[in-house]
């Protein structure tokens, strides 16, 4: 049985009500967020729901996830960058276009996710009925970057329908005055993950995420740089491409670890890099749900993760599915690595906890949580 009748038969039948929902995103690369939204629209469609993907990358640029061809994929090529008086024509078509496309397509529901996007489809839907669910990915409290428009989403907030967070933790987030309109939905963990074989042979210590500050990879490396000659048969992996390849890469020349950690890239195909490693390090400042986290959990894969602002704490069991960490710790991180690294008993241990805790991210249960939530919204005067 394929992933989508998986998920089909966990979320409902055909005597369902038929939506039409609209997603707005900002592109369709290798993010979390675009996961997500392969994962819902797949089952949707195969529910006989119309689902329509609002996206603001270049059509020809590359899609990373699968999705459905039965999905309405429609990309603007609306670009932002360059600050300024660009940047502000940029934001400003794109709530041109949103606006322009919900009046055509006039859905039951539509869901933005990630801050910008958030703000750009409430102020896009002002004065019309569309009803807007918005979803938090990320830790806007963190993203000191994203202050101007955490505040303008502050503002905008009352216009949502209901507002979706993925941990409990990051309802501090909300203004209290909109967290009655806040539901937790965590992340599907996909179906072709679930399920994975025995702890790997392989002597490797994996992570994956963007190449940013956010992902914490300088303090993984130099918790690996104090265990390198006590491990001389172990390597690490991080995978991924950003802005702080450069960095990263001085750091591993400087330390002597050229031979002993690689940063390969973007894998392949989601998930594919899970195959790749032993034990699984999630050494991130800040967090919103990590996916590769419970990616790996899924495969049967021990992890160890700094207890960082949000979502390691609500996906981890302290020594029982995995070993978190206090976050910056870098000593700490090192220490709970060399314990995994020296005992294979207890890989074995935590790696089959983990993937019997991961169960309850299944995509056939989260994906009913997003339904129901649709319906409720569709449903109101």
């Amino acid at each position: 049985m394929g992933d989508q009748q998986k998920i089909h038969r966990a979320v409902g039948s055909r005597e369902d009500p038929t939506r039409h929902v609209v997603f707005v995103i900002a592109g369709l690369g290798a993010g979390g967020a675009e996961r997500v939204i392969s994962l819902i629209s797949a089952a949707w469609v195969a529910q006989g729901w119309r689902v329509t993907i609002l996206a603001f990358d270049r059509p020809e640029e590359p899609v990373y996830h699968d999705f459905d061809p039965r999905v309405d994929i429609r990309r603007f090529g609306v670009r932002t960058a360059g600050g300024g008086i660009r940047s502000i024509l940029g934001q400003g078509r794109r709530i041109l276009t949103i606006r322009r496309e919900l009046r055509a397509l006039n859905p039951d529901a539509v869901i933005s996710m990630l801050t910008k996007i958030n703000v750009l489809t409430l102020a896009a839907t002002i004065g019309t009925t569309h009803k807007v669910i918005v979803s938090e990915r990320n830790n806007p409290q963190a993203q000191k970057a994203n202050t101007a428009w955490n505040t303008l989403l502050g503002k905008l907030y009352p216009r949502a329908a209901a507002i979706v967070m993925q941990t409990r933790a990051s309802m501090v987030c909300l203004p209290q005055q909109v967290r009655g309109k806040a539901h937790i939905i965590p992340n599907p963990i996909s179906s072709a993950v679930l399920g994975g074989g025995e702890v790997k042979d392989k002597l490797v210590l994996t992570a994956a995420g963007r190449l940013t500050h956010q992902k914490g990879f300088d303090l993984l490396i130099d918790a690996f740089a104090k265990l390198a000659e006590r491990h001389p048969d172990w390597v690490l992996k991080i995978w991924g491409e950003g802005d702080m390849r450069g960095t990263l890469e001085t750091q591993i020349r400087k330390l002597g670890l050229t031979q002993r950690v690689k940063l390969p890239g973007t894998s392949k195909s989601p998930g594919s890099w899970i195959d790749q490693g032993t034990i699984m390090v999630l050494s991130s400042r800040y967090e919103g749900f990590p996916n590769v986290l419970g990616e790996a959990m899924a495969s049967g894969m021990p992890v160890v993760a700094f207890d960082c602002d949000f979502g390691p704490r609500e996906i981890i069991q302290n020594g029982y599915d995995g070993l978190l960490v206090p976050m910056g710790d870098v000593a700490a991180l090192a220490d709970a690595m060399d314990r995994l690294m020296r005992d294979k008993r207890l890989r074995n241990g935590l790696g089959a906890a983990a993937r019997l805790s991961a169960l309850r991210f299944a995509p056939g249960k989260i994906v009913a949580q997003w339904g129901g939530l649709v319906n409720e919204v569709a449903q109101r005067g």
